[in-house]
């Protein structure tokens, strides 16, 4: 069973950075993706960034050129830099994985991002 366990969260000011990490443990044949997804309070979980299994990376318009998403692909840690930080993507940040062949996605448990003066 796969396992994920996020950290990094906390609270900043506005312009702000921070660095979430996602590590992952247990058993993965392999994997097809590795995400970022957030919540904030009412709101459906969104996708915010993602790596593909040949590299390829994808990110919400909402945060182009501000953050970037790196796999190390040795220990399969997932990093989210979050740089120029607003208000609005304060959220509850979570790391989701995506098996491959099977597409059985894990999700952890989540770190809380607050941008806030």
């Amino acid at each position: 069973q796969v396992q994920l366990v996020e950290s990094g969260g906390g609270l900043v000011q506005p312009g702000g950075s921070l660095r979430l990490s996602c590590g992952v443990s247990g058993s993965v044949f392999s994997i097809y993706s590795m995400a970022w997804w957030r919540q904030a309070p009412g709101k459906q979980r969104e996708l915010v960034a993602e790596v593909l299994n040949r590299g390829d990376t994808n990110y919400a318009n909402s945060v182009k050129g501000r953050f970037t998403v790196s796999r190390n692909t040795v220990n399969n840690t997932l990093i989210l830099q979050m740089n120029s930080l607003k208000p609005e993507d304060t959220a509850v940040y979570y790391c989701r994985l995506v098996a491959g062949g099977t597409g059985i996605p894990s999700w952890g448990q989540g770190t809380q991002v607050t941008v806030s003066s």
